[in-house]
């Protein structure tokens, strides 16, 4: 009985953090799909997961972030940087994922 309860309670425990990982994987990917697409984050900005070498905003790799001020900048923009969620361009869902994309690529 105790090995069924160890095994039951492994599996639960390994079964969550594949499907954490997976969740977290395609954040990722839908994430560089809206950085060089949608966003057009990557016109400005250099970040090297997704390939990018834009030279009007900050260097992506270069800076320490936090998930709540990109999502700030991303919401009501910054600068010469539109407001990517004010202006309707990115609906919120597609702001939170960009933004942990960005979060979790840079500096990497």
């Amino acid at each position: 009985m105790k090995i069924n309860k160890f095994f039951l309670f492994f599996l639960i425990i390994f079964t969550n953090n594949i499907s954490n990982s997976f969740a977290n994987e395609d954040v990722i990917q839908k994430g560089l799909e809206i950085f060089n697409g949608k966003g057009q984050c990557a016109v400005c900005h250099i970040l090297k997961d997704a390939g990018s070498q834009g030279n009007i905003g900050p260097n992506l790799d270069m800076v320490i972030v936090s998930l709540e001020s990109v999502k700030n900048i991303v919401t009501n923009g910054q600068g010469v940087m539109p407001a990517l969620g004010l202006d309707g361009i990115l609906t919120q869902d597609e702001v939170d994922i960009v933004s942990q994309y960005v979060v979790t690529v840079a500096n990497k």
